[in-house]
């Protein structure tokens, strides 16, 4: 099984017609996103992760337990807020952020609970944004100790965001240390140049990668590359116009992590090619979760991407 752990909240996504903005809601947040994924997928896929005291937490909680998870813990904690990603779409329906965190829940962890997130997950995947605080890296620390200890695999999709962080040298150097400590690592083709001093991206790639980690880059309409066993391969990716690009990242892991998780790290070919679909697929409709492509739809895709 597949356990995504960190941040659940409300995409806010912006709508202008006639001069007027409006903001329809979404659930969203990159971990969950991905087990919601996972589970369309007919994978095994657990989440952990809080929200706040408010309507929209509540809603969240109901979404959650809705999504036959093998596993969900999702709490409401009294003193906090629910986290907002308010999202708004250029011409050609790339994203721009804007982050409501104040006072709120998305990083602040019960390390009780750690044992029994360990016990049930195969591979462990870590969300970046409780990264922004230290109350939300310790807990990390701690679990992905519990997890290496128990034999079992951490993964880590960077998702850059440096304007939750203090300053821009402060969010590289939180990210890095987290990629380090992670066995498969996800990145975007802008987030490489980020990590590595090699000009060349498959050369980035493989510096990124190290000995043992296996490494998926997404690269948009150009598909994805990915190393592993040392080895950089390719895939191409299905031709879309896209009208929402939110999630479009999240989908690309659920299908890696899907197809990883049933038959191991050395179906990475496979695992990249899911993606690239998944990835694909999603930009089609708005919104992230419910974007997400039929698993009937994947499988006839994948098998004619080379």
């Amino acid at each position: 099984m597949v356990i995504c752990v960190g941040e659940i909240l409300a995409d806010m996504i912006a709508n202008c017609v006639d001069g007027v903005m409006t903001y329809g809601r979404y659930a969203g947040g990159a971990p969950f996103n991905v087990a919601c994924g996972i589970a369309k997928l007919g994978g095994k896929a657990g989440f952990y992760g809080k929200v706040g005291n408010d309507l929209i937490g509540d809603y969240l909680r109901k979404f959650a337990f809705e999504r036959g998870f093998s596993y969900c813990n999702v709490e409401k904690l009294q003193d906090r807020n629910t986290t907002l990603a308010f999202v708004e779409l250029d011409e050609e329906g790339d994203r721009h952020f804007c982050f409501y965190r104040k006072n709120t829940a998305d990083y602040c962890f019960d390390w009780d609970d750690i044992p029994q997130i360990v016990a049930a997950g195969d591979i462990v995947y870590i969300g970046s944004l409780a990264l922004s605080e230290q109350i939300g890296r310790d807990f990390f620390d701690e679990l992905i100790r519990q997890t290496k200890n128990a034999g079992k695999k951490i993964c880590y999709d960077v998702n850059y965001r440096d304007d939750i962080f203090p300053d821009a040298d402060s969010a590289k150097k939180i990210y890095a240390r987290y990629i380090q400590k992670a066995d498969i690592v996800k990145l975007s083709e802008e987030e490489v140049s980020l990590f590595s001093d090699e000009t060349d991206i498959s050369d980035a790639v493989k510096q990124i990668a190290g000995k043992d980690k296996t490494v998926f880059v997404t690269l948009g309409a150009k598909g994805s590359i990915y190393c592993h066993n040392g080895r950089i391969n390719s895939v191409g990716a299905v031709k879309v116009r896209p009208v929402d690009t939110t999630g479009a990242g999240d989908a690309y892991f659920a299908g890696v992590l899907t197809v990883l998780d049933k038959y191991g790290p050395d179906a990475a070919e496979m695992a990249a090619k899911t993606g690239s679909v998944c990835g694909s697929l999603t930009t089609l409709r708005k919104g992230a979760i419910d974007a997400f492509p039929d698993k009937c739809d994947v499988d006839r895709l994948v098998a004619q991407l080379k």
